[in-house]
């Protein structure tokens, strides 16, 4: 089966899936750890594993979910990935919440007497092995994490991953830009999908 011909079986997919190929969302890396094995689709001659694009949209929706159930202040999102910074940023400003983009404040969520203290309920990372502090503290805290992850990363500690390129450029402002959006649909604030004001692009690192 080919992955156009796996589009018969998204439902109600958040884009289509000419999209996620166009970005180069499903494309992975060479190494696949244990733990991503269920997201892999196959590996291709070039050895370069390939993530399942149903299952890339599946778990954003349920990203975009669980963030809307959050209050928007209370949402923080992490990039310590070069390529993430704008798209992770855009996202938090569209949807109102808390972004730290660069380098991450050690002691952030754990210690009371910091300057720039945070007691987030939901943490969102572009990469495990980048966004490693974070998680860690977000651990101690027993604060939930949502992380995207390529096929080579170890995902302990990740309440939700999704399985997505996340080195990329159109990849990632793919991501952040389908979970801004659903976000926004399902909190209310937007019904259709014209009404987001913003583009993909809007959201790519330049």
């Amino acid at each position: 089966m080919t992955e156009m011909e796996k589009q018969d079986k998204l439902e109600d997919p958040l884009a289509p899936i000419e999209k996620y190929l166009e970005t180069g969302a499903h494309i992975g890396s060479k190494y696949k750890t244990g733990q991503m094995d269920p997201f892999a689709y196959k590996c291709r001659n070039d050895g370069l594993w390939v993530l399942d694009i149903a299952k890339i949209d599946e778990r954003l929706k349920r990203a975009a979910k669980l963030i809307s159930k959050q209050e928007p202040s209370k949402v923080l999102i992490v990039a310590g990935r070069k390529y993430a910074e704008k798209p992770a940023e855009k996202m938090a400003e569209k949807i109102g919440a808390t972004s730290i983009i660069g380098r991450y404040p050690p002691g952030l969520l754990t210690n009371p007497r910091g300057e720039k203290f945070l007691e987030p309920e939901l943490v969102i990372t572009a990469d495990p092995a980048v966004d490693s502090q974070a998680i860690k503290e977000a651990q101690t805290a027993k604060v939930p994490v949502i992380s995207l992850c390529d096929t080579s990363n170890r995902v302990e500690n990740i309440d939700l991953l999704i399985p997505i390129n996340n080195k990329g450029k159109q990849s990632l402002a793919l991501a952040y830009y389908l979970m801004a959006r659903e976000t926004l649909k399902n909190r209310g604030i937007i019904k259709e999908n014209d009404e987001f004001d913003a583009e993909i692009e809007d959201f790519q690192f330049e």
